[in-house]
């Protein structure tokens, strides 16, 4: 994996010099946007409007726009010199519970390495975190911009989550046609619930696949390879017409098949025997010798 930062965790006077990897990568399958009329790639140049021509990177600065068509300018290595010696260290501020983060939070998943000097201590804090089940939440500087994060145990490895500042996470009241207050039935809601509580499982990841860009790429093959693209149909959807009849029928599609054989009712669980034959024949007998002529 390629190396994309390096510094040192710090927490109280230890130090634990680390490398940075990125623990997850992008697998959308990336297209070109094609002048139609002659198939050719389109190019996205950095052109000004004023001079109307195209700008190298050497000629170009950051700028801010404090009113309309009014900028403060800097330079990369004023920005640069704002984050001070802070980009080469992830400062541990304070040791937290994880499920006391709420997953809204967290950006982007890095897995750190010790660096050659480093196993000792990075052990250490692996340890630590693993046997107080704490994850430390630190400052980190990369690229220039300023996150908080979570240091936390990924299995044998150091790992740091980038979560937003308090002030990036927008607030729920900004979100429009939320009810007031839950007004449910209670039924419905005890249905809800089985049917939760039947859809419960074990987090298993392997088996959630990306379909959408499995068939993308099947697209692309049978286009490369001169084929006609066949889409499967959509499965039919029966409209459901009320909510109740949503959750029955939902309860229904995952109840579990039983292979125990259906117990018979109370009154037919044991067959009544059947009457001895000799027994009643010689009840007969003895009765037509009794009967007076």
């Amino acid at each position: 994996m390629h190396t994309v930062w390096k510094g040192a965790i710090s927490f109280g006077l230890v130090h634990v010099p680390v490398k940075m990897f990125s623990a997850t990568e992008d697998k959308d399958i990336s297209m070109r946007m094609i002048h139609t009329a002659c198939n050719t790639p389109l190019n996205f140049v950095r052109k000004c409007q004023h001079c109307e021509r195209e700008v190298e990177w050497g000629e170009i600065s950051r700028g801010y726009e404090y009113e309309p068509g009014a900028f403060v300018l800097f330079e990369k290595d004023e920005l640069e010199k704002l984050t001070g010696e802070v980009t080469k260290e992830i400062k541990i501020l304070d040791f937290v519970d994880l499920s006391e983060i709420d997953p809204v939070y967290f950006q982007k998943t890095y897995y750190l390495a010790p660096n050659e000097t480093g196993a000792g201590a990075y052990s250490l804090l692996l340890e630590a975190m693993k046997q107080t089940g704490k994850i430390g939440i630190a400052k980190v500087s990369i690229r220039s911009k300023s996150s908080l994060a979570a240091i936390r145990v990924i299995d044998r490895c150091i790992a740091m989550e980038t979560i937003f500042y308090p002030d990036e996470i927008r607030s729920v009241d900004q979100v429009p046609n939320l009810p007031e207050q839950s007004n449910v039935n209670d039924k419905e809601l005890d249905m809800a619930k089985m049917l939760i509580s039947q859809l419960s499982t074990p987090f298993e990841p392997e088996k959630y696949k990306d379909d959408y860009r499995a068939a993308v790429l099947q697209a692309i093959e049978q286009k490369v390879s001169g084929q006609q693209i066949s889409v499967a149909p959509e499965p039919h959807r029966a409209n459901v017409i009320d909510l109740m009849s949503a959750l029955q029928a939902s309860l229904e599609a995952v109840k579990p098949v039983s292979s125990e054989p259906t117990p018979l009712p109370a009154d037919r669980a044991k067959p009544d025997k059947p009457k001895s034959r000799a027994k009643s024949t010689k009840g007969k007998a003895k009765d037509k010798e009794t009967v007076p002529s």
